[in-house]
C-alpha cells in the first residue's frame, strides 16, 4: 500500500520541523511514521529521526550547554571543566534482560538509560552524556524507536543527561547498549574498594520491589492496584540515586555500589574489592509492606537476591551513616556491618543469629539456569 516510503519520510521530516517549532512533539507526528519500518527509513534516516526526537525533548542543562558536537557526526565532543571524567556502559538484550510482552518501548528506554546513570550515581558523580547503540531487526517500527528515545529523554532530563550519539546496526533481535559519561570532583569518588571492618552497611529506600515487579509481570499475577503500580514503577522505571550519591561523597562516605545483581551479590562485590567480609541482619532489611503482603513466602529472597533495585548500598562508620540519614531525602537503613574475614563472603543472619539459607546470591549472566 505504501509504495513510496522515501516520499513519506520526506513528508515526515518537513512536518516534524513544524511540529518541533510549535512544541507539539511528540504526539502529532506519530500517525505519519506509524506505518514505517526502520528498513524503509534507512540507517541515516533513523539517525535523523532520533536526532529530532532528542532535540524536541531536551531541556536546558549544563551538559547541553557544554556540548560542541552531538548526534550526527563521527564522535561527540564537549568542553571539559578539569574534573574527573566517568564512563560506564551496559547492554540490554531482548528476552534476556527484558520482554516486549511485559514492557512498552517508553519504559524500556527509561530503564536502559537509568541503569547506566545509576552506575555513575554509585560513584558519587554527575552523569552528563549518553551514547546509544541499537541493534535491531529491519522490520522494527520507527515509532517504537521514537518511543524508546522518549523514555531515555524523560529520565535523562530528570538526571541532567544529554543524548549525543551512538550507532545503529541490523540484528535478529533488539539489543540496546548505552555508554554514559559523567564527572566527579577530584579525590571525591565512591568506590567498591574502600570498605573497612567496623563500618556499618546501609542502603537507600526499599529492597526487593523490582524483583517483585518482575515476578508479577512474568507470572501475570493479579495484585491490588496500589501494589501493582508500585512494583511496576520500581521494576520498569527505576530512579537513579544521583543526588544521594553526591550526598554520600559530601558526608565523606568512601565505599558504595548500586544494587543491580542483588543485595548479597553486590555487597559481596564490595567485600571482594575491599578485602573484607560482611554480615546482613534479616530483621533490619527495609522491605515495603506491600511486597510482604504480595509475596509472604518470598519477600526475603526477593530483597536479598532479586536485584535491579538500583538503590545505593554503602558502608561507613556509624557516625557518618547517621549524618547521611539526617540529610537524605529518602530513607537510609542500616542493614549490617563489615567484618574481617574471607574477602567477599556475606553472611545473612536471622532474628536468632542463625545463618539464613540462600537459594542464590544474585544475577549472573553466565550462570546455568534450571
Amino acid at each position: 500500500m505504501h509504495s513510496h516510503p522515501k516520499a513519506y519520510y520526506i513528508a515526515y521530516c518537513q512536518s516534524v520541523n513544524v511540529i518541533f517549532s510549535q512544541h507539539c512533539y511528540p504526539y502529532t507526528h506519530r500517525a505519519i511514521i506509524s506505518f514505517m519500518k526502520v528498513s524503509e527509513l534507512g540507517e541515516f534516516g533513523l539517525i535523523e529521526l532520533l536526532e529530532k526526537t532528542v532535540a524536541g525533548s531536551r531541556r536546558p542543562s549544563p551538559a547541553w550547554q557544554r556540548l560542541l558536537i552531538g548526534i550526527g557526526d563521527d564522535a561527540a565532543a564537549w568542553k571539559s571543566d578539569g574534573s574527573v571524567q566517568l564512563a560506564t556502559t551496559d547492554t540490554m538484550v531482548q528476552d534476556v534482560h527484558f520482554s516486549l510482552a511485559s514492557t512498552n518501548f517508553t519504559d524500556l528506554g527509561w530503564k536502559a538509560l537509568a541503569v547506566n546513570v545509576s552506575d555513575i550515581a554509585a560513584m558519587g558523580g554527575q552523569p552528563e552524556y549518553a551514547l546509544v547503540t541499537l541493534a535491531l531487526p529491519g522490520d522494527t517500527q520507527a515509532e517504537d524507536m521514537v518511543a524508546l528515545y522518549q523514555g531515555m529523554m524523560e529520565v535523562g532530563n530528570r538526571c541532567g543527561v544529554a543524548l549525543v550519539g551512538g550507532d545503529i546496526v541490523r540484528a535478529p533481535q533488539l539489543v540496546i547498549t548505552i555508554t554514559v559519561l559523567g564527572s566527579a570532583a577530584k579525590r571525591a569518588l565512591l568506590t567498591r574498594s574502600a570498605a573497612r571492618p567496623g563500618d556499618k552497611v546501609a542502603a537507600t529506600n526499599y529492597l526487593g520491589n523490582s524483583a517483585g515487579g518482575l515476578k508479577m509481570l512474568q507470572k501475570g499475577l493479579k495484585l491490588d492496584d496500589e501494589t501493582t503500580a508500585l512494583l511496576k514503577q520500581v521494576h520498569l522505571r527505576p530512579m537513579p540515586r544521583v543526588e544521594e550519591g553526591k550526598l554520600l561523597v559530601n558526608q565523606r562516605v568512601k565505599a558504595a555500589i548500586d544494587i543491580s545483581d542483588g543485595l548479597v551479590a553486590d555487597l559481596g562485590h564490595i567485600g571482594e574489592r575491599s578485602g573484607v567480609a560482611a554480615i546482613i541482619h534479616i530483621e533490619q532489611l527495609p522491605i515495603h509492606p506491600r511486597l510482604k503482603a504480595a509475596f509472604p513466602e518470598e519477600y526475603l529472597g526477593l530483597a536479598l537476591s532479586g536485584g535491579e533495585d538500583y538503590e545505593l548500598l554503602f558502608t561507613a562508620p556509624a557516625k557518618v551513616v547517621q549524618k547521611v540519614q539526617r540529610a537524605a531525602a529518602c530513607p537510609i537503613t542500616v542493614i549490617g556491618e563489615i567484618v574481617s574475614g574471607k574477602p567477599g563472603q556475606v553472611t545473612v543472619l536471622d532474628t536468632k543469629g542463625n545463618s539464613f539459607p540462600l537459594d542464590k546470591k544474585g544475577w549472573d549472566h553466565f550462570a546455568v539456569r534450571s
